[in-house]
């Protein structure tokens, strides 16, 4: 489609605004009514090793913390944290569909 029907008409330029984010200074002795907290584990296995990796973030008083951390774990003791992770979640669903037990005739 070469030819369009409608063509733009010419337009003036003009200035933007300033992109940049304003600067809010911090409130004397931290914010402490805002605070998280944030972390995942990620276990996986290949041969007879487990590879673990973890990471945290922070934030409380005012400051930001993060970390990682990286590592390798026996075989044996992986099956053992998944075996005890199905065995939790099997528990919890137990539970919730015996809540509905009582709807059943």
């Amino acid at each position: 489609m070469k030819h369009h029907p409608v063509k733009p008409g010419k337009r003036a330029l003009r200035k933007t605004e300033s992109t940049l984010p304003a600067v809010v200074e911090p409130i004397a002795g931290g914010a402490p009514f805002l605070s998280f907290r944030y972390s995942v584990t990620e276990i996986s296995a290949t041969g007879r090793t487990a590879r673990v990796r973890a990471k945290h973030a922070r934030f409380e008083d005012g400051r930001l913390t993060s970390g990682e951390f990286e590592g390798e774990l026996d075989r044996d003791v992986y099956e053992r944290a998944v075996q005890d992770a199905q065995r939790r979640l099997l528990d919890h669903w137990g539970l919730f569909l015996r809540s509905f037990s009582s709807l059943l005739p």
